[in-house]
């Protein structure tokens, strides 16, 4: 099981600016993703990387769920990619609230941060819990306020500067996720995913993470909910080409849960709804093909093929 993590650190609180005016010469090049927060980085990739990883090494609370390096796949695929990793973590106390309210949270939980390179800037960028709370449905919920907070913090001391929010915060409840019902129990559903995953020569498992198992450690309740992240850089690399912001949103994650009734659902998200988050044009093939991939999992999987 991976390491409990808790998002707090001593690290230098940074404010959160405001949205970049029209008059900025750099908001061309800003990202403008829906629902995030971002920094522009006053020292190198990996100093901040690293400053950020070191934050959470140095608190005994703190660990890490997983971290990619999106342009080192893409590199072991034959494919060109600028600087562009991400590392996830995240603290029971603080999720669990957030799914015991509605599971599907868990699809966006642990956190994470992307780090990218883009013309000579460094960037940092995060969900933001206004998204957060509207695309489960969360508002009102008290530990998304110190989530922003902390993740302010870290983010903030990372790259040593101020953060800024893009344009538009907030989604519609539910949107993006799709999900299936399984004809299956919990357990033989998530051993199914898993075997169809681990099993595909061209997908690869980066963490599998049990987000009631950590609730319980910190003797907390929440049903059974686990999460498998897994990707594919030949399928992957193309999208974070066309818009490097995407790695935000990859590798790919499957949710297994099970609700108040015992019915057990496998959720994903909607690779169309990444594609127009990220404002990404064409891509056809690969978006088709990732689509195509993420329904024949998820069916056989629940047992529906």
């Amino acid at each position: 099981m991976y390491k409990i993590i808790s998002i707090f650190s001593c690290v230098l609180l940074m404010a959160a600016c405001d949205v970049t005016s029209d008059n900025d010469p750099e908001k061309d090049i800003n990202p403008n993703v829906t629902g995030t927060k971002f920094g522009l980085s006053t020292v190198s990739l990996d100093e901040a990387y690293n400053a950020l990883k070191t934050s959470l090494d140095n608190n005994d609370q703190i660990g890490i769920v997983a971290e990619v390096d999106h342009s080192q796949n893409a590199t072991s695929v034959g494919k060109e990619l600028g600087t562009t990793k991400i590392i996830f973590f995240g603290n029971p106390n603080l999720g669990t609230p957030l799914m015991q309210k509605n599971q599907l949270a868990g699809l966006d939980l642990p956190q994470k941060v992307l780090f990218y390179s883009k013309e000579d800037t460094v960037f940092a960028l995060y969900n933001s819990t206004d998204y957060l709370a509207s695309r489960h449905a969360l508002g009102g919920e008290p530990s998304l306020t110190q989530i922003s907070a902390a993740l302010e913090n870290l983010v903030g001391g990372a790259i040593q500067n101020s953060l800024s929010s893009s344009v538009s915060q907030s989604v519609t409840a539910n949107e993006g996720v799709e999900t299936v019902t399984s004809s299956q129990d919990f357990e033989a559903t998530y051993q199914s995913l898993q075997t169809i995953i681990s099993g595909n020569e061209n997908l690869t498992i980066l963490a599998e993470l049990d987000h009631q198992a950590n609730a319980q450690s910190k003797g907390l309740e929440l049903r059974p909910t686990k999460i498998i992240i897994f990707g594919n850089p030949n399928l992957g690399t193309p999208l974070m080409q066309a818009s490097q912001t995407i790695g935000l949103d990859l590798p790919q994650k499957i949710l297994v849960w099970e609700d108040a009734d015992g019915a057990v659902h496998l959720s994903y998200n909607d690779p169309e709804f990444l594609r127009q988050r990220h404002q990404i044009t064409g891509s056809d093939t690969e978006i088709e093909q990732i689509t195509n991939a993420l329904q024949n999992i998820t069916n056989a999987a629940g047992g529906l093929n």
